[in-house]
Formats: structure tokens, sequence, C-alpha cells
């Protein structure tokens, strides 16, 4: 995932607050889903999407749910679809326009609250193709370990391939 970096435009309107229409749904209260749109205060926000999502949770609407960790695009728990696009909200950059940033759960996922995908399927998947590395031998002590890049429900889910594997391995259970 790449970052989109904003660069201001020449002669371009300077904006100080960005909507987010961010997709609301709570199962324990029931109705449809819908957006619901907030307006962000751009000169109290950090530059990120994810720094908007908090400043919505912190200071509008403590019942907004989604999921965060690291903020350093390592874990890929902020994993959601923004504006059409499949991404990491701490490394896509608030571009401020007229349009509102629309936000919504990663797509081919149940939806447990608001922007939070239930992964179930994908930790299942995950465990069956067990996608690490193996040692021949027990790690002896002192001996160190290596690191390794993980494979993300981000990935997963923008794969139809992979979401297609997923839900025959979830089937086959």
């Amino acid at each position: 995932v790449h970052p989109v970096q904003f660069r201001p435009v020449a002669g371009a309107r300077a904006f100080s607050t960005q909507a987010f229409k961010i997709y609301r749904y709570d199962p324990e209260v029931g109705g449809k889903p819908r957006l619901q749109q907030y307006d962000v205060d751009l000169t109290t926000c950090g530059p990120m999407i994810l720094d908007g999502l908090v400043k919505i949770k912190d200071e509008m609407d403590s019942t907004l749910a989604f999921r965060r960790s690291c903020r350093e695009g390592i874990c890929g728990s902020c994993a959601m679809n923004i504006n059409g696009k499949n991404g990491l909200a701490c490394l896509l950059y608030i571009e401020p326009s007229a349009k509102a940033i629309e936000i919504q759960p990663l797509p081919h996922t149940y939806v447990v609250k608001d922007l939070i995908p239930d992964l179930t399927n994908f930790y299942n998947h995950y465990k069956a193709i067990e996608p690490w590395l193996k040692r021949k031998e027990p790690k002896a002590k002192g001996q160190k370990e290596f690191l390794q890049s993980s494979v993300s429900s981000l990935c997963v889910v923008a794969c139809p391939s992979r979401v297609a594997a997923a839900r025959m391995t979830a089937r086959n259970w």
C-alpha cells in the first residue's frame, strides 16, 4: 500500500474542515447500515485518515468503532475501504476536498460493527495455509529470530482468488 501524498495546488481553495462519510452499523441496535457524515476541523487534526477517525471518536461520537494498533502500516489492523479503494488508514493522507471522504469496512467481509470486519474466516485461512517461515530444527537458546512479512487482511480481501480460497477453506472446516 502506497500512501497518497497531499500536494496543494496553486490557486486551490484552502479547506479548514473536511467531511467524512462513515459506514455505521450496530447489530445490537438493529436497523440498516447507513453513512453518517462528520465534519472534521483540519486545523486541529493530524494529517492521516486514521487521525481523522480518532478525532471523530474522541471528540464527536464515542460509539464509532474501528481497529487500530501500530500506526506504522505494519499490522494491517486499520485496513478499510477509503473512497472506493482498500488501504490502511494510518498510511493514507487526508486530501482536503469539497467532496466527503467515504470510509467503509473491507469488502467481502461480514461486519461486526461500523468499520470492524469479522476476520474469523481470514484467520482460519491464515492458520490453514501457515504463511510463515518454519525452522527445520528448534531455535537454540540465544539464537536470533528471523523477521518476515505477514499476509494482512488487506491483501487477502483485495485479491479475488484469495477471497474465493478463503470461502472454500471456511466451508470445509
